[in-house]
């Protein structure tokens, strides 16, 4: 890869992708100093917890009728309103683009339905919060975390009667992957976390002594009168723990497919020596020369909020309502805070099928409809398939910055410059077949408009 390739490249995983004029910058900096600039503000901005004067769900089941569908809307208004703000703050972070991406791998990670808006707001607060922090405390916080405490029960284990399910998946699919503990570890640390409840009217996290089991447990062969941080403690000493959360961000910024032992255990090596610091092993990951290699380029396909935030940063997209982020969200098949279960999202080729793939090549065509640009392409054979999605997709784009940058390009190479921005591998386009679907355009602003949105249209967009 050249120079601008690897930045390209570097900013499609770590981050989102870049807008029009982040990539005018970034293209020319250094590979190191563009590597700094994703640690440099490593700080969240928390998103508003919203607030509602009956906000616990067994209170509002309670309510009469007329109440409890007052309170029902007003609690999906304000949920929709959490998943807007926090996707809003992946495209116009504030703080590093990285620090987004991997509390998106995160919310993946730990993954969590929560059940009302301010359970959703505390539980992305705390993974943005930790993203690039320690993992100990990050581990800490979510077996703290209200959204987490009831989504996987543990609201339900006490003394005596100790529910198993939270420590079978923190063993399972948080920390040690199958095959490093027995089932005996999981009853005994079930015990250690008995009476870790939560105020679900507060979204706080609550330790109740008399629910709390206070016997001898054995946990991987030790015994004592363990509790939760004894158990998170235990489980960081493996180092089984590190190697299963490198592979997993191995897949998740490098490759799916052809997964490398060898710099996984490099990985994992780096975050265990390092007690389990998050950024050292970002910092390793992003300066090795094996990330850069030509088959790791556009080796992944965009998951769905990936494709829709890096449009979004394109494009300068616009919502109409507070619920407008949620339609191709579900259209596409990825919701913030409704992973379709504890394991997460799967991610691969199951982003893509029958249905999901035509509107995946059509999104960039519905916006640039919606916007009413002011023409239509010549022969676009999409463009009368679009029908009811279209008119639910409120989203609007403002190809200001867009047209500021690249309309001091050529016209003769425009189209091959849109490509190296928005195509994560280099690829010769025919500026001839570009310019058949151009003929009503009338002014390089138009054309560039219509370049932009095929190549956005083109099946390599959807990868990452």
């Amino acid at each position: 890869m050249t120079n601008e390739e690897k930045i390209r490249h570097l900013y499609l995983r770590a981050g989102f992708g870049l807008s029009p004029a982040e990539w005018e910058k970034m293209r020319k900096l250094s590979l190191k100093d563009a590597k700094d600039r994703l640690f440099q503000k490593k700080t969240a901005t928390l998103l508003t917890v919203p607030q509602m004067d009956i906000q616990d769900e067994d209170e509002i089941q309670k309510a009469s009728k007329e109440k409890r569908e007052e309170l029902q809307k007003m609690a999906r208004q304000l949920s929709a309103k959490v998943n807007g703000d926090w996707l809003e703050k992946m495209i116009n972070s504030d703080s590093s683009p990285l620090l987004e991406k991997m509390a998106l791998f995160w919310h993946g990670h730990f993954a969590c339905e929560p059940k009302l808006f301010h359970l959703a707001a505390n539980y992305a607060n705390t993974l943005r919060k930790h993203a690039l922090g320690n993992f100990k405390e990050l581990l800490l916080a979510i077996t703290k975390e209200s959204a987490m405490i009831i989504y996987l029960n543990n609201q339900q284990n006490r003394k005596d009667r100790p529910n198993e399910n939270f420590t079978r998946e923190l063993m399972e699919l948080f920390t040690l992957g199958r095959g490093n503990y027995t089932e005996k570890d999981i009853k005994e640390a079930a015990r250690a976390f008995t009476g870790w409840f939560t105020n679900k009217k507060t979204g706080e996290f609550e330790f109740r002594a008399k629910a709390h089991d206070e016997g001898m447990k054995t946990f991987f062969g030790k015994s004592g009168n363990f509790d939760g941080a004894d158990i998170v403690n235990m489980i960081l000493e493996k180092k089984e723990t590190a190697v299963f959360i490198a592979k997993k961000i191995y897949r998740f910024f490098v490759s799916d497919i052809k997964p490398d032992e060898k710099n996984i255990l490099a990985l994992a090596d780096v975050f265990y020596k390092s007690n389990y610091d998050i950024e050292k092993m970002m910092r390793f990951l992003f300066e090795s020369e094996w990330f850069y290699k030509d088959e790791h380029a556009a080796a992944k396909i965009k998951s769905p909020l990936e494709l829709i935030v890096g449009m979004a940063k394109v494009l300068n997209l616009k919502v109409g309502n507070e619920e407008a982020w949620l339609f191709p969200q579900r259209a596409l098949g990825q919701i913030l805070f409704k992973p379709p279960n504890v394991a997460g999202w799967p991610g691969g080729k199951t982003w893509i099928d029958n249905s999901t793939l035509l509107l995946r090549l059509n999104f960039a065509g519905m916006v640039f409809d919606k916007t009413e640009l002011g023409f239509r392409l010549k022969d676009a054979p999409e463009a009368a398939n679009r029908g009811t999605a279209l008119k639910k997709l409120d989203l609007t784009a403002d190809l200001t910055q867009l047209i500021k940058v690249f309309s001091k390009i050529s016209e003769d190479k425009m189209v091959q410059e849109l490509a190296n921005y928005l195509i994560p591998i280099s690829v010769k386009l025919d500026d001839a077949a570009f310019l058949k679907y151009t003929a009503a355009a009338k002014t390089s602003e138009e054309k560039l408009r219509a370049w932009t949105l095929i190549v956005m249209s083109l099946p390599e967009y959807q990868l990452c």
